[in-house]
C-alpha cells in the first residue's frame, strides 16, 4: 500500500515511524516544508513543498498512486485539503475542512458546544465590540482570551499566568479584535490533561491520557510553548486524574462526533484531540484538535500495538469498530530540545549533534538536513522518549538521552520527574477537597 503523510514536524516523524512498523509493508511518501532527516530516512519519496499548497499536494498523491493519508498539522486541515484529496478518488484518515472547524475557528466551536449541549463547555461569549467584551471581562472577573484561528498554541493567554489583572485582559483582548472575533471565557482551575480518540465518523477507539507542560521553563515558569514535553502512566489513566474523569471526558467526546455529524452532515474521520481541564466540577474542554497533539503523539504512538496502517484505513472506511486497538501498559515521557532563547528569541542555524541515546526514540522536529547536518530553525527541535514500566524510569532514559545532544539548546528536566507529578496530585486532591 502507498500512504502519504502531509508535514514536517515530530509529530509526523512519530507517524511516519508508526506507519513504518506496518506489517502491511506500505511504501511511504512525504510532503514537508523543509527536509526533517528522520522523515526522510524512513520514506521512499518526498517532496519540500508548502504543506498547504493543496493542488501541489493532491498531484504528488496522484503521481505516486497514493492510496491513503494522513495529515500531521492543522493548517492544511483548514484550507480543505482532506477534501481535495478525496475529491480525487484517495482515502484520507483526516478530518475535512467544515469538520475541523472545530480547531480552527475557536468561535465556531464553542457555539457548537453550546448549541448542542455538550457538557464540558465553560461559560464563554464571542466579540466583535470591544464595549461589549470590556463588560463581559468585568463580569466573569477571571478571564482566559483566545483568538478564534489558529496560533500553534501560543495565543491563548490566562489571567494569574500572561495576564496579571482584569485591566491586561482588556487591553490583550482588544489588540486581537484587528484579526477577527476573540473568545472570552472563564478561567479554569484544575489540571490539563490530554484525551486523544482515533475516529471513523462513527466509532471511537481512546488512547492513553496524557499531560502536556506548555511553559517554557522549569516548574511551569516563562511563556507558554508548542509543548516542552509530556508524560502518561502505565496504562491509561495519569496519576492525578480518576477513572470517573476520563470516562467523563470519553463521553463528552463520543458526543462531539455525534453531534458534529448532526450539525454538519459531514462525518469526522481522523484523530480528535481533546484538551481537557480536570476541576471540582469534573472534566472542562479548554480546546478540540482535529489533529495529533505535539507532543502527546510520541507518546502514544510508540505504545500503539495495533497496525497504525489498518487503524488509519479503518478510520478512513469506517470500520474501527471491527479493529481492536490496543496499546501497550507502558509509561513514556517525552522531552523537548528547543534553540536557547526560544519561544521568545531563538537562535537558528545552529547544528544539533545526537550522541548516544541508547534505549531512548528520538524525533526530530523543526530542523532542517544540509550536507548531512543538521540545524535548527528557532522551533522545537529534537524530541527524545523514554519508554519504560513506570514513569521513573521512563523519565531517567528521556532524560539520560537529551543530556547526549550537543548544540545551542534548551530543555526542561524536571517533565516526568516525581516531584513535579506529586505537585499535580497534591492539586488536585486540595480542588477535590480531599
Amino acid at each position: 500500500m502507498n500512504v502519504l503523510v502531509v508535514g514536517g514536524g515530530g509529530r509526523e516523524h512519530a507517524i511516519v515511524a508508526a506507519i513504518a512498523r506496518s506489517r502491511n509493508d506500505p511504501s511511504i511518501y512525504v510532503v514537508m516544508s523543509k527536509k526533517n532527516p528522520g522523515i526522510a530516512a524512513l520514506c521512499e519519496d518526498f517532496l519540500l513543498e508548502k504543506e498547504t499548497d493543496v493542488e501541489k499536494v493532491v498531484e504528488f498523491a496522484l503521481s505516486k498512486n497514493v492510496e491513503l493519508v494522513v495529515v500531521g498539522p492543522e493548517a492544511p486541515l483548514a484550507v480543505g485539503l482532506a477534501d481535495a484529496l478525496e475529491d480525487a478518488g484517495i482515502s484520507v484518515a483526516s478530518p475535512k475542512q467544515k469538520v475541523a472547524q472545530l480547531e480552527f475557528d475557536k468561535a465556531w466551536a464553542r457555539n457548537f458546544m453550546r448549541n448542542n449541549n455538550i457538557d464540558g463547555c465553560p461559560v464563554f461569549d464571542v466579540f466583535t465590540d470591544k464595549d461589549a467584551m470590556d463588560a463581559f471581562i468585568d463580569k466573569l472577573g477571571n478571564v482566559a482570551i483566545k483568538p478564534s484561528g489558529l496560533t500553534g498554541g501560543k495565543g491563548v493567554k490566562v489571567m494569574g499566568d500572561q495576564l496579571p489583572d482584569v485591566e491586561a485582559a482588556k487591553v490583550y483582548a482588544a489588540s486581537l479584535l484587528d484579526q477577527g472575533s476573540v473568545v472570552v471565557e472563564e478561567n479554569l482551575v484544575g489540571e490539563e490533561f490530554t484525551l486523544q480518540a482515533f475516529v471513523d465518523g462513527t466509532n471511537l477507539a481512546f488512547m492513553p491520557t496524557v499531560q502536556d507542560h506548555k511553559r517554557a521553563f522549569e516548574n511551569d515558569l516563562g511563556p507558554n510553548t508548542g509543548g516542552m514535553g509530556s508524560y502518561n502512566a502505565p496504562g491509561e489513566i495519569l496519576p492525578f486524574l480518576t477513572a470517573e474523569d476520563v470516562e467523563s471526558s470519553k463521553q463528552i467526546m463520543v458526543d462531539t462526533v455525534k453531534a458534529l455529524y448532526k450539525e454538519t452532515g459531514q462525518k469526522y474521520k481522523g484523530t480528535l484531540y481533546g484538551q481537557f481541564m480536570i476541576t471540582k466540577d469534573g472534566p472542562r474542554v479548554i480546546e478540540f484538535n482535529a489533529r495529533f497533539g505535539d507532543p502527546e503523539a510520541m507518546n502514544v504512538l510508540p505504545l500503539l500495538e495495533t497496525d497504525y496502517v489498518d487503524v488509519l484505513a479503518a478510520m478512513a472506511s469506517g470500520t474501527l469498530d471491527k479493529l481492536d486497538v490496543k496499546f501497550s501498559k507502558k509509561a513514556t515521557v517525552c522531552k523537548y530540545a528547543v534553540p536557547a532563547g526560544y519561544p521568545d528569541k531563538p537562535t537558528k542555524d545552529r547544528e544539533v549533534v545526537v550522541g548516544d541515546i541508547d534505549g531512548a526514540i528520538i524525533f526530530y522536529s523543526s530542523v532542517y538536513e544540509k550536507d548531512g547536518k543538521v540545524y535548527t530553525t528557532g522551533s522545537r527541535s529534537v524530541a527524545v522518549v523514554g519508554v519504560a514500566d513506570s514513569i521513573e524510569n521512563a523519565e531517567k532514559i528521556a532524560q539520560d538521552a537529551l543530556e547526549n545532544l550537543s548544540g545551542d539548546l534548551h530543555y526542561r528536566s524536571d517533565i516526568g520527574k516525581a516531584a513535579l507529578i506529586q505537585r499535580r496530585i497534591d492539586h488536585m486532591n486540595q480542588i477535590r477537597g480531599q
